[in-house]
């Protein structure tokens, strides 16, 4: 479902699509707004309820790149689309530890198209 810079992430519980519109607007002498789009970015909100360590490490590396190469299914046309990408906010919840060993929960973070 998610590839970054060509590697398999694992695959989200949730997943939540987004287009965002970069316009320049500005209202001319008689009032009426004159909207210029720029252009129309994507934004990928996601979140996992439970990641092992190795794959949480995986993630969070391939996120940390000022900007990366992303495959991800686009729903405004029903295809895989790639696109380059940064990261915006990320968290991680820790749950309990088992041997020393965190597990990590309610991992959450978001990408939007450069």
């Amino acid at each position: 479902m998610l590839k970054i810079n060509g590697s398999q992430m694992p695959t989200p519980s949730e997943y939540k699509w987004g287009e965002m519109d970069l316009s320049k607007a500005e209202r001319n002498a008689r009032g009426t707004l004159i909207k210029e789009i720029i252009a129309t970015k994507r934004k990928l909100e996601m979140a996992w309820k439970y990641l092992p360590n190795d794959e949480l490490q995986r993630l969070l590396q391939a996120l940390s790149n000022n900007f990366f190469d992303v495959e991800f299914i686009d729903p405004h046309d029903n295809r895989t689309r790639t696109g380059t990408f940064y990261a915006g906010d990320r968290s991680v919840g820790a749950l309990d530890y088992i041997n020393g060993v965190p597990r990590w929960v309610d991992i959450k973070c978001n990408i939007i198209e450069r």
